[in-house]
């Protein structure tokens, strides 16, 4: 069944560009919530972490 399917993903023309942009969508969306993490305020983030103990 893998032969039959790689078979027919090597005749595709640019299907080689997929898996680039699917790693660059991978990386740009870990970056960017690391970048949120970092710029967020502490007292957000402790408000925001008690919300599963507030009942």
């Amino acid at each position: 069944m893998l032969k039959f399917i790689k078979h027919h993903m090597e005749t595709i023309e640019g299907i080689e560009i997929y898996p680039i942009i699917s790693l660059l969508i991978f990386f740009a969306f870990f970056i960017a919530l690391f970048w949120w993490v970092i710029k967020s305020k502490s007292s957000y983030i402790d408000k925001v972490s008690q919300l599963p103990l507030d009942h």
